[in-house]
């Protein structure tokens, strides 16, 4: 774990909330002058403590109206196997989120349809012509509660 201080704190939960928070406004709330901000902000980019700068897109602003939750099942769990899919899960565009996980099922999925038929030719592709895959369960998302990667953050 990263030692962060008060003001790094203050910052994080800052900018998850809005990235685009100008020095001046970080600097009112973090108690800081503008350029130790964005000294701090360098610093917590270059530690990889903040991963990226993102902006959450409205799924159905750009014709993405179905979500769903998938639980994988891989046919056997051997590193080569796990290793494949997870890079087949990186280099593709439908999977918004992916996690490795104990339990029933290997890995979960968050995947992204511009309707129920798209995503049945995405299952095709993805998992049925993946012979490491033993099976999969589809949840289908009725609604979007919450759409974050904010993270909790607390300081020393």
């Amino acid at each position: 774990m990263a030692n962060l201080d008060r003001a790094d704190a203050i910052i994080l939960e800052a900018v998850q909330k809005n990235n685009r928070i100008n020095s001046e406004e970080l600097a009112k709330i973090a108690y800081l002058s503008p350029t130790a901000c964005q000294r701090r902000l360098k610093r917590l980019r270059a530690e990889g403590i903040i991963e990226a700068d993102i902006a959450i897109v409205s799924p159905k602003a750009v014709g993405r109206h179905v979500t769903m939750i998938v639980l994988v099942s891989l046919e056997r769990e051997r590193a080569d196997i796990v290793d494949r899919f997870k890079r087949a899960i990186r280099n593709t565009k439908e999977v918004m989120i992916g996690f490795y996980v104990t339990g029933d099922a290997d890995f979960i999925l968050v995947v992204t349809a511009r309707d129920m038929e798209d995503y049945e030719r995405f299952t095709r592709r993805f998992f049925y012509e993946n012979n490491d895959i033993k099976g999969f369960k589809t949840l289908v998302s009725m609604d979007r509660v919450k759409a974050s990667f904010s993270m909790p953050v607390e300081w020393d």
